[in-house]
């Protein structure tokens, strides 16, 4: 299975999934990791996690702002 496959399936990602589904950088991604009431975001205990569902209905709106 690639890491893309493997990204499909997951509910949650972790920092650098996040980073290869979106093909940004860390320092990008922790910034919108911290945005606050982005949706998206989860901390568990000193590690953020993205839940994709979410991301995926995030960016379908930053889509529909422009």
């Amino acid at each position: 299975m690639t890491n893309t496959a493997v990204i499909e399936n997951k509910a949650l990602l972790n920092i650098n999934e996040f980073c290869d589904y979106l093909g940004i950088r860390p320092t990008k991604a922790r910034e919108l990791l911290k945005e606050p009431r982005n949706g998206f975001a989860l901390k568990i205990g000193a590690k953020w996690y993205v839940h994709k569902q979410r991301l995926d209905a995030w960016l379908l709106e930053q889509c529909d702002k422009y």
